[in-house]
């Protein structure tokens, strides 16, 4: 399962409901923030998640409207809480932009409090967990090393219950010693292996955060079957023409990949404030018709063989 919190939904500028893009997700006990519009650091406060275990950032691309936020949030985070160090992925283009922010702003003749690693992605896998791990993958916007995220469970044997019933083996530690992939011996001597009570194979949950997009050519297998798939919807269908120009999606064609690919829900993010929220529902919904048009604060629970859930807010975006 993850979890997918929505700080900032807005593109190119923030409005009066819409912060700058950025997005939380919680995976096990890991934190990681993909991207950092201006203004990110006040919307985590704003949100509850606070900024405990916060290291793991990941950029998409260099573009200000995804990386401004990172000079407050970094000097916050390095003076005022608690962490080792922090890890900051991105590719090397938006790098070498980090790092004039960090290094020739922030900390200006400074050396940083505490460790920050600025980490150049290549694509795929770049961080794994015994659950899950997290890859890479080019993303055709404008300029070069654009960048998405898959994250994605590890596959997992079910249990057969019956099976191990009809072999005579307690509930207990015994049957979690199968399940972790170690041999039993029952008290008559007779070897249990887990190929005996295991089921096939079956995947884990998939999350595939796109962002900033003008092709998805090279994406359809990336994204076949995600659980959820995030994705930007910048324009609607009739000002494509302008999509194209600059390097973006319309909320038909974000649809339309999403039901090409078979994906399970379809999230749109970055918002431009020409178009009114229900123009791009009504235009996605029309084609593929779960799909959510994210707004600041949304909170989305991902899990494997359910709907996506939207949790109720607990944010009032008029505070």
């Amino acid at each position: 399962m993850f979890e997918l919190i929505f700080l900032g939904t807005s593109a190119a500028a923030p409005t009066i409901y819409r912060g700058l893009t950025s997005q939380m997700v919680l995976a096990n006990e890991h934190r990681f923030l993909i991207d950092c519009g201006e203004g990110t650091q006040r919307q985590i406060l704003k949100s509850g998640l606070g900024f405990k275990r916060l290291q793991n950032i990941l950029l998409t691309h260099a573009h200000l409207d995804h990386i401004l936020g990172l000079g407050g949030l970094i000097s916050t985070l390095t003076r005022w809480e608690n962490l080792e160090g922090i890890d900051i992925w991105a590719g090397a283009a938006t790098l070498r932009r980090v790092h004039n922010l960090i290094h020739e702003v922030v900390f200006i003749g400074q050396t940083p409090p505490i460790p920050l690693e600025l980490i150049a992605l290549n694509g795929g896998p770049f961080f794994e967990d015994k659950k899950f791990s997290v890859s890479a993958f080019p993303v055709r916007h404008q300029g070069p090393d654009n960048f998405g995220f898959v994250f994605e469970e590890h596959p997992h044997r079910p249990f057969l219950a019956e099976k191990a019933d009809a072999l005579g083996i307690p509930a207990g530690p015994e049957r979690g010693q199968l399940v972790a992939g170690h041999s039993f011996t029952l008290p008559d001597g007779r070897e249990v292996l887990p190929d005996e009570v295991l089921g096939e194979a079956q995947p884990g949950v998939k999350y595939v955060h796109v962002g900033d997009c003008g092709d998805t050519e090279n994406l359809y297998e990336i994204a076949a079957g995600a659980d959820c798939l995030v994705m930007e919807a910048t324009y609607i269908d009739e000002d494509i023409d302008m999509a194209r120009q600059f390097g973006h999606m319309t909320a038909g064609s974000a649809a339309r990949f999403a039901r090409e690919v078979g994906v399970k829900t379809l999230i749109l993010n970055h918002i431009s404030r020409r178009n009114r929220e229900h123009e791009l529902r009504d235009e996605a919904q029309a084609i593929f018709p779960d799909t959510f048009v994210a707004r600041d604060f949304d909170h989305f629970i991902i899990s494997k063989g359910k709907p996506v859930t939207k949790v109720e807010a607990t944010v009032s975006l008029e505070d």
